[in-house]
């Protein structure tokens, strides 16, 4: 059961900060294992009921949830062979984490953010979902405001296709999330005395399933995308304007 994240979390985390080599990390395991991974992984067992009525399918093993607290260095200036931090991202069980749509937390001695997101571009769902956003704007725009997300400090963000034009007669409300080239929605109000206790889990779960119609509007989406590769037996180009990729918007480094 999470009982919250204890104090050691953060000070292991800034101690690996100073000392990030293996030999230190090698004799710290210990610490490591009883104060970051425990508890990670006690709230990931704590969420697994909340995200499995989101979505049955959704990827629940700890190991394949939480990310690595070791970096892959090979293409990063950064040599340091380890991470301060940790994340969880729930996807799809067997699914590329490139393009896939997640749930994620993140926590670290200055980091601490939740929401939901696709995993870089995911161009073919994006161009999907401006299709069905211009033919159904009413439907929707109905499921968007349903979840409510100003109320709980849930905010769209995103890189944007800067030269796209936007159907006329869409509504004002709807035109970030036409322009959309990746998203995300983040909790912008987290607050950092809720990581000690179990109201995290609450906070967390509450969010999720506010969250919840987008996922499965989304999902919905993809599903039937990849219904038509198979039948197809391709995938198809994306429609929208060519231009430089967008920044992954969550998490922030490699897995």
């Amino acid at each position: 059961m999470f009982t919250g994240f204890p104090e050691e979390t953060l000070r292991f985390f800034l101690d690996l900060r100073f000392h990030n080599s293996a030999a230190w990390f090698h004799e710290n395991r210990e610490r490591y294992e009883q104060f970051v991974r425990d508890p990670f992984y006690a709230l990931i067992g704590d969420l697994v009921p909340a995200l499995q009525a989101i979505d049955p399918q959704m990827e629940i093993r700890p190991h394949k949830v939480l990310s690595r607290i070791n970096r892959d260095t090979r293409f990063s200036k950064d040599k340091s062979p380890y991470r301060d931090h940790l994340w969880l991202w729930f996807k799809r069980g067997g699914e590329e984490r490139w393009m896939s749509l997640g749930y994620w937390f993140e926590f670290g001695p200055d980091r601490l953010s939740w929401g939901m997101a696709s995993w870089g571009e995911n161009r073919p769902l994006m161009d999907r979902f401006r299709r069905e956003l211009a033919a159904h704007p009413r439907r929707y725009g109905g499921i968007i405001r349903s979840c409510g997300l100003p109320e709980r400090h849930l905010v769209l963000d995103g890189s944007h296709f800067r030269r796209l034009e936007v159907p006329p007669g869409l509504p004002e409300s709807l035109r970030p999330w036409y322009t959309l080239r990746d998203f995300a929605i983040m909790q912008t109000r987290p607050d950092p005395t809720l990581v000690s206790s179990r109201a995290l889990l609450g906070s967390l779960v509450a969010d999720y399933q506010a969250m919840g119609p987008i996922w499965q509007m989304l999902r919905g989406m993809q599903d039937a995308l990849e219904q038509e590769e198979a039948a197809a037996g391709e995938v198809p180009d994306g429609d929208a304007p060519q231009e430089t990729a967008g920044k992954k918007r969550v998490p922030r480094d490699e897995w």
